[in-house]
């Protein structure tokens, strides 16, 4: 089976249980997951999030959570805890870097919450 790079990553993504969502260093979302697309185009109603400002689906609170824990991934973080959702899922973000270690973007994960 023939299948191009940026395929076979899609779909090691589309495989995983949960929302994942990929933003550039200017906030811009640039891919989401199959779980991703489904919660944010069938169950929350937005349109073609790609392209779009990841603040276009955040309130204010979460803006600034966001914007102040890529600051913290730009001086060479890690994976950052960002607290459990309304949906009771446990938020990350994480860096994506490119081979000079640079910060390209980052993810948005979300695991649901176990814990009761």
């Amino acid at each position: 089976m023939d299948m191009t790079n940026e395929q076979m990553l899609s779909y090691i993504l589309d495989s995983i249980p949960y929302r994942v969502v990929f933003v550039d260093t200017n906030h811009i979302i640039r891919y989401l997951n199959k779980e991703a697309r489904y919660h944010y185009y069938e169950v929350r109603g937005y349109d073609n999030l790609i392209g779009k400002s990841i603040f276009e689906c955040h309130n204010e609170r979460s803006k600034e959570a966001l914007i102040a824990a890529v600051e913290k991934l730009k001086n060479h973080g890690n994976e950052i805890y960002l607290g459990v959702s309304v949906r009771n899922e446990r938020k990350y973000i994480n860096p994506v870097r490119n081979e000079k270690g640079e910060l390209i973007g980052y993810f948005e994960r979300f695991e649901m919450n176990l814990q009761k």
